[in-house]
């Protein structure tokens, strides 16, 4: 075996990991889990406050996860100003938790492209109508802004906003957790090594 082979499976092993247990997420069922892909993204503002929200995965690999939103948005500004994020999974009726963290970086606009065109329309009007995270000036105003791009897309095909786009999560450290008996927690941790992943068996 050489040794890139074993440097790739290296890398490659947590993401399998965690693919394979967001699939084992999926098979539980909309009735106890309705949405596997959702976790809580932790952003940091410029006074250090954190923030955290609920999101979507859209897709993950060996070079991280992925989500898309509004650039314009506080998550976006603080992403953008701030890269270092956290994430956390919880698949309750797995018993099981994975907690990501590192540094946030921008999906290629091929990347954005593709995504967006596979989104629903109205989701891609909402995505032009919504000025996300700003004050609204009365309360009929985001369906105005939504009639106003329905009105100016008609003919044709809905483009991506240049504000809209998404951020992939590049982890250095991705924590495993599994629920035990007596709080007799499993923790096993992966920190990035070089090409690879050092792993540790944490107390509870």
């Amino acid at each position: 075996m050489s040794s890139t082979t074993v440097e790739l499976r290296a890398l490659r092993e947590p993401f399998d990991r965690f693919v394979e247990l967001l699939g084992v997420a999926r098979e539980v069922g909309p009735e106890r889990l309705p949405e596997p892909t959702a976790f809580a993204l932790g952003t940091v503002g410029p006074n250090g406050q954190p923030s955290v929200r609920i999101l979507l995965l859209k897709a993950v690999d060996v070079r991280g996860f992925a989500f898309y939103t509004n650039y314009e948005s506080r998550k976006g500004g603080e992403l953008l100003a701030h890269p270092q994020a956290a994430m956390c999974f919880h698949w309750q009726p797995l018993e099981r938790q994975v907690r990501v963290e590192g540094l946030a970086e921008r999906v290629s606009d091929e990347e954005a492209d593709a995504y967006f065109a596979s989104r629903a329309r109205g989701s891609q009007l909402g995505a032009w109508a919504s000025q996300q995270s700003r004050p609204m000036d009365h309360p009929g105003a985001l369906d105005e802004r939504y009639h106003e791009f329905e009105d100016r897309f008609a003919n044709g095909a809905v483009p991506r906003p240049p504000h809209w786009s998404g951020f992939r999560i590049v982890p250095h450290r991705i924590e495993f957790w599994h629920q035990g008996a007596s709080r007799l927690h499993d923790r096993l941790v992966y920190t990035r090594d070089g090409d690879g992943w050092r792993t540790e068996v944490l107390f509870p």
